[in-house]
């Protein structure tokens, strides 16, 4: 049985990271947080959990959270993630995705901390020629926000091989739903991934949603994406950790999808369906960058990881969502 050892989850407080320390917490790990609070929310993070309001470049403070927890392992999931600020703003992401992932990633070889799991995307690719893409697929950004992650993931390779520490850099499709049991789940305001864009305008947060291209080469003319549920997402992570543990010789660079795509149409028909209504749907031209589809090919997660997503059903990903977004609303306005 792995050891489960002490973790420190950056941008803890965040959409992805708070799943991840609840399946840390669930499973029996210790698990601090470190976390801004520029997007993240400090009811994401249980009271109970560890947690340190501060940047990860400041070393200082990792070096002090790193004593004061006995960290043996690193979850990094701080960072800027829209692509088009990325492209509006690239120092932003140059500074957030890259040079404080470098700043952690010294504070952890000055401390001694061996594992890190890094959030990476499958912005790296790029618009892919093949689908579904595959880790050996040739990774070719488009956008700062890709190559930004995609940078970071070159220099864990290098930082690893020249010090005593492994990694598992875990690249992301679409990911969306909320945690089951409604502890945590997507509360950025004004986000634009389609799933939470959709429930908001089910719940009349929004008018409509827009559709952006539909002449795409795909069956109903609409971009496929590769959508996860966080749950099950926040579960490879785990996995992957143990995964580190027990071959310390080894790092780890893995897809992280269902393997199967849904069009935009299909999406917005999955709402409509769980919600009994119709959404509004504007139609927009495309988006530059936007490949027709983009799936994983998820055979080595499986290969190497007991990972047995449970939560791989686009209306229950949709469902969840919903009753988070209705939560949502509940605890803003308490606030």
């Amino acid at each position: 049985m792995t050891q489960k050892v002490p973790v420190l989850v950056t941008g803890g407080a965040g959409y992805i990271g708070s799943h991840a320390v609840l399946a840390l917490k669930d499973a029996g790990w210790p698990v601090a947080v470190i976390d801004n609070l520029v997007t993240g929310f400090r009811f994401a993070v249980p009271e109970e959990v560890p947690f340190y309001e501060g940047d990860i470049a400041d070393e200082a403070l990792l070096a002090r959270i790193f004593a004061e927890q006995g960290t043996r392992a690193i979850m990094h999931f701080a960072g800027s993630v829209v692509v088009p600020e990325s492209v509006e703003d690239p120092l932003k992401y140059y500074l957030n995705n890259t040079v404080k992932t470098l700043a952690l990633l010294a504070a952890a070889v000055e401390c001694g901390v061996p594992h890190v799991i890094f959030s990476s995307t499958a912005a790296t690719y790029g618009i892919p020629d093949e689908s579904p893409v595959r880790e050996d697929t040739p990774r070719k950004p488009i956008n700062p926000y890709g190559t930004s992650k995609l940078t970071s993931e070159l220099m864990l390779a290098d930082i690893a091989a020249a010090h005593p520490l492994n990694y598992c850099a875990l690249r992301y499709f679409n990911v969306a739903g909320a945690d089951p049991q409604g502890r945590t789940g997507q509360s950025t305001a004004g986000a634009t991934h389609l799933i939470k864009v959709a429930v908001e305008a089910a719940l009349g947060k929004r008018e409509a949603v827009s559709v952006f291209g539909t002449d795409y080469d795909t069956p109903d003319g609409t971009g496929v994406r590769d959508y996860i549920h966080v749950s099950d997402l926040a579960a490879a992570h785990v996995l992957a950790l143990e995964a580190l543990i027990e071959k310390p010789e080894r790092s780890l660079t893995m897809n992280c999808g269902y393997g199967r795509g849904f069009s935009v149409f299909e999406v917005l028909d999955a709402v409509d369906r769980v919600t009994n209504r119709k959404l509004v749907r504007h139609m927009e031209p495309r988006r530059t960058g936007d490949p027709d589809a983009l799936i994983s090919d998820n055979a080595r997660i499986k290969a190497t990881l007991p990972w047995h997503p449970q939560y791989a059903d686009l209306d229950l990903i949709v469902t969840h969502a919903l009753q988070w977004e209705r939560k949502l609303g509940d605890i803003r306005h308490i606030e």
